[in-house]
Parts: structure tokens; sequence; C-alpha cells
């Protein structure tokens, strides 16, 4: 379900006795951004000499050692001499081709150290081809741009431009190349190679045809940056996951249940849920119990008192069910939190019962359904300060103004204050009385662990003094705790 996605990035700009280039380190923090963004675990290196690029592959390989997919970008002068490539690093001895070679990163290196570290599948980018600055110190002019390669089994390497051209440094924050890959890098369920042909078509028109990158591939499977849901999970089927496109039949019990439950009616939703019995349940189909588990967790942040019951009594209400069919019901409930009916991401998590429904994580029974979410989750983990579904206790300190009857004024979460205005309506000028409102002790922790989207159960508060002191505390309208950065 998850993968182990690595990548060392370096943008070079500050060459010392080469030409300056422009937007290398651009490129090498969009592209950063940009993979973190689809999961990887990124190094990035900005104006590097060559012992640092030497000391960050010998890192990489290392850190490649568990992962399944190692990714290694280069922004900046690249040369060739006598065919094989070389990085330039911002040291480069460019008096000679001997003294370039032994102050540059060679590519066969970088091909060498990743292939050996045993990933699955390697990929290298090389935005590394333009003009040689060096050949006017050189005794004869180098080849132009960079020399093909051998790529290993499992290792595509895409240049630049084609062999013999040259590569806009771009006009605009970064490379053409760059530019034109950071449009199509992260589409969804696109393979990396038909991503490539977007690239390189791209790249066609913004540069009049001047610039044409090409890859040199012996890839042995698929690859993609961004997973759409259906591709991730297999458990499910794809109308289950994006249930807008779930056809109800209404021959089958479970899909008469689960129409009443989209009735968004009381009435309707309460005597459905209040008749699922364990026995009767367990005969629908997995996709059905996920669609059906989805549906209750919706219902329940409708009021439908019948729903929350339901998740308030999930382990009586389903003991006895075979546990795949159990694991399928609590699947989907968890699901409904953070994806919508098109199976994306949610942009604001449907936490309305978030405390609730994560209180049955304390079953270890039920374990495998908070693993399954994590896994959902794991390509979005840069968007939560824990990551729904592991049991990783956290520590809230809250900071009181007990001259202002225990007045929240800050609110920190792994030493950063997580409170702030949700928008700029709520900004209140230096000096101004914000208004508040008061909240129950208990009801203000429910709150901080829903938009925390931290289990309840998970977090531990303190307040500078004992909080069992403090029965209420006033909190600021329209603040709340931020996600991260």
């Amino acid at each position: 379900m998850s993968r182990s996605l690595s990548a060392l990035i370096i943008g070079n700009s500050k060459y010392a006795k080469a030409s300056k280039l422009k937007n290398p380190v651009h490129d090498a923090e969009d592209i950063a951004e940009r993979l973190e963004r689809c999961g990887f675990d990124a190094t990035t290196l900005i104006d590097a000499t060559y012992k640092q690029m030497d000391r960050a592959l010998r890192a990489f390989k290392a850190d490649l050692a568990d992962q399944d997919v190692g990714l290694f970008f280069f922004a900046g002068h690249g040369f060739q001499i006598d065919g094989d490539n070389y990085l330039a690093a911002i040291d480069t001895v460019i008096d000679d081709e001997v003294e370039a070679k032994h102050s540059s990163l060679a590519l066969n290196r970088v091909i060498d150290r990743m292939e050996k570290a045993g990933t699955a599948t390697n990929i290298i980018i090389l935005d590394a081809c333009r003009d040689n600055p060096f050949e006017r110190n050189w005794h004869r002019g180098g080849a132009r741009g960079l020399a093909p390669v051998y790529a290993p089994r499992g290792t595509i390497i895409a240049y630049a431009t084609s062999p013999g051209q040259f590569a806009s440094d771009g006009k605009g924050r970064n490379g053409a190349y760059t530019a034109a890959l950071l449009q199509h890098i992260d589409a969804q369920d696109c393979s990396i190679e038909a991503m490539f042909k977007r690239v390189r078509n791209s790249l066609n028109v913004t540069t009049g045809g001047k610039q044409i990158s090409w890859e040199h591939t012996s890839l042995a499977g698929e690859f993609y940056f961004n997973l759409g849901i259906a591709k991730r999970i297999t458990e499910y089927g794809p109308t289950a996951l994006s249930d807008e496109l779930y056809i109800l039949d209404e021959a089958r019990a479970s899909h008469q249940v689960i129409r009443k439950l989209k009735s968004l009616t009381w009435p309707k939703q309460n005597p459905a849920i209040s008749g699922l019995k364990a026995a009767h349940i367990s005969k629908f189909g997995r996709d059905a119990l996920f669609v059906l588990g989805r549906n209750i967790y919706q219902s329940a942040c409708g009021n439908s008192h019948s729903a929350m019951e339901f998740i308030h009594d999930f382990v009586a209400r389903t003991a006895g069910m075979p546990d795949a069919k159990r694991k399928a019901l609590l699947d989907g409930m968890l699901f409904e939190v953070f994806f919508d009916c098109t199976g994306k991401v949610r942009a604001d998590p449907k936490a309305g019962r978030f405390n609730e429904l994560f209180a049955l994580q304390k079953y270890k029974e039920l374990a495998d359904s908070f693993a399954f979410i994590a896994g959902c989750l794991l390509p979005e983990i840069r968007r939560f300060r824990v990551l729904p579904g592991k049991d990783q206790p956290t520590a809230v300190d809250v900071t009181l103004d007990s001259m202002a009857d225990n007045a929240v004024t800050k609110i920190f979460v792994g030493g950063l204050n997580v409170l702030s205005p949700e928008d700029e309506e709520f900004e209140i000028e230096k000096g101004a009385k914000i208004p508040r409102r008061t909240l129950k002790r208990e009801d203000f922790e429910d709150r901080i662990a829903c938009q925390l989207l931290i289990p309840r159960h998970l977090l531990t508060f303190a307040y500078g003094r004992p909080a069992k002191g403090i029965a209420t505390v006033k909190f600021p309208y329209g603040w709340s705790c931020c996600p991260p950065d």
C-alpha cells in the first residue's frame, strides 16, 4: 500500500570560476517541495562544494538501503569529457580537464551508487546541459552537452536536452526544463514515461522547438509520482473509494440500507441503522460494507442518534462478524473522515464525530483498520502533525491568562504555537479585546483534538498549573489550531 521514497536534490548557481546561473537554486527548491508532496523524503543541497556533494552521495546511498525508490536531481553546470559526464560543484577547478574531472561529481558514480543500493526503481533527472563554460580554459573544445550513458535495470535517466544541445536557464524563476517538469510531475495516475512525454511537449512549446528533452530508460515496472487512491488501495473497488459512482441495486439488502442513509433524513436513517445486526450485515459484500461504513459516519455527522450510538457501541454491535467484514465497515467510516465522494483527500476533513470514531483506536482487535487509514494518508503526511491512525501520544501545552478568567492565549505542540486566526476577518488590532466564548475544559480539549486531528485519548494537556483547578477556559472566536505549513 505504501512506498518508501528518498531523493537527493542539488541546485548549484554560485560558481566561483564559471558563469553564475540564475535558476538552479530555485529549481532544486521547487522540485524538493513538489517531491515532498508526492511522499519523498528529500535532502536538498544548495550551492554545494565538491566535498559536500561527495558526502551527500555517500549518505544517500546509505539511505537507499531500505527504500523502494531513489531519485537524484541536479540543476547546474554539467559537461562531458571523453564520453563521461560530470556535474560541476561551485568550487570545481576549471584550469584543465583533469582537474575538472576530479573536482566534479561523476554521473557514472551516481548511477553506480544507486544501482548497488538495491532499490527497485531509480530516477535520475539532470537539468545540467547548459553551455560548457570551461572549454576556453582547456586545450581542446569539449563535446556539446551531456553524453548518453548506460541505464542499469530499474533506472531511468532524464536529460533536459537531447545530445549535442544546450539547456536554457529560463526566463522566469526556473530553467525551461524544470519549469516544464514542475507542470507535470505530480499529474495523478500518470506513469513516469508518460509524464516525461508531457514534459517534452511542453518544453518544445516554451522554447520554440529549440530544446528537446530525452530519457534513457531500463525501468522494469510502473512508477507514478502521484497515485490516485484507487490505484494505491486494492482492498476495495474503485466505485467504493469514489462512492459517487457506486450504483445501488434495490434487490440487495445492503443497498437498501445505504439508500436510506443517503436520504439525509433522521426518520429513515435511524431505523435503518437500528436494524443493523451482526448476523445480518455479515452477509454483505466487502465493498457494500465499506460504503455502508462511509454512510454511517456521514449520518453521525448529520446528528443521527442511531449512527452516533452505532459508532459508540461498534465493538459490541459487530461482535461475531468475520474479521474482514468488520474491518471493511470500520475502514469505510475512517475513510469518510478524510476522503470525499470522488476519492480525493478532503481540503477540510469531516471531523464532526472524529473523537468518537477514533476512540475505537484503543481496541487492539481493530488495529488493522487504523493501519489502513494511515496507509491511505501516508502520501499526505505533511498535512498532519501526527499521521491519523498512528498510535502516537502527543503533548499539548496551553498558555492561559489567569487575569482574564483563563483566557487561552497560546497552544503549543512540539514547541510551536499552533493557535492562529482562521482568516483575516478575525484579525484584531493591537490592544483591542479579543471576543471569546466560555468552554468547559473537557469540551475545549475535545475541540483541540478535532482541530489537530489527533485522537483525544492520545493527547495530554498541560496548563502551567494543576488542571483540576480549571473548570472552564475562554477560547477566542474565529481562532483555531492551524495545520502544519
